[in-house]
């Protein structure tokens, strides 16, 4: 389900809900989430293979050795309406059903957000010392700091301000901070981000956030953000009860 339409929002060329947003902010996060379920939905029920999906060295945010359940993200961190669906979903997805399934986030920065690409680069990073999680929870709890602009109205385009707090994340997470500075700036780091747009592109991925259930599209037909946790909740348990 994703920043999930080709606006100017959204298109190709999504904060944590609990931060300290303006009510503006808050209106705008809602309205975003209800245009994404709509462009989600489609006649298409789209599937990929695992390996296009979940290729080796991807990271999990919770597994279980049996991958009876898997459910692959593809997000891009400075995405409204992704991180409205982290406050509201996934945060407590990955808390109620830890242990019993395994989640998968993957990168597919849209170039209508200018600084989605370095918060993809500072969470692989961080996952080079082993710190993913840490940077992904970071980057979606301090959201209004870095995404946005100061006064929270806005999309923020301020890199500076943006790598300052992606290294305090960093520091916060106990990373080696001149080698998390040079994971950032390395090809290897922009490869597994380039990876994540090149299989969504294949899979049909063209907005943020999209979800596949066991290789399958998740394709929500609620209006709300209550009602898509109830099916994604539902899709779950319906894999884990087969």
């Amino acid at each position: 389900m994703p920043s999930k339409t080709r606006n100017p929002v959204t298109a190709r060329r999504g904060v944590s809900l609990n931060v300290i947003l303006t009510a503006a902010v808050v209106v705008v996060a809602i309205a975003v989430i209800g245009i994404v379920l709509l462009a989600n939905r489609s006649d298409d029920s789209g599937g990929g293979s695992n390996e296009t999906l979940r290729p080796a060295g991807s990271h999990t945010l919770s597994q279980v050795a049996d991958d009876k359940v898997t459910v692959v993200e593809f997000l891009d961190f400075q995405c409204p309406a992704c991180a409205s669906f982290y406050a509201n979903i996934t945060k407590e997805l990955e808390k109620d059903y830890a242990g019993r399934f395994t989640f998968v986030p993957r990168n597919f920065p849209l170039q209508s957000h200018p600084l989605a690409v370095p918060a993809a680069r500072a969470a692989e990073a961080a996952g080079k010392q082993g710190k993913y999680a840490q940077m992904y929870h970071a980057l979606y709890d301090g959201y209004a700091s870095w995404a946005l602009t100061e006064d929270g109205k806005s999309m923020s385009d301020d890199l500076p301000r943006a790598t300052a707090r992606f290294e305090e994340f960093a520091t916060a997470a106990g990373l080696d901070l001149d080698r998390f500075r040079a994971d950032v700036a390395s090809p290897e780091v922009q490869a597994i981000i380039d990876q994540g747009v090149a299989d969504g592109t294949k899979l049909g991925v063209d907005s943020t956030p999209t979800f596949f259930i066991n290789g399958e599209k998740f394709d929500p037909q609620g209006s709300t953000a209550g009602e898509v946790d109830r099916e994604l909740r539902a899709a779950i348990d319906a894999g884990l009860a087969g």
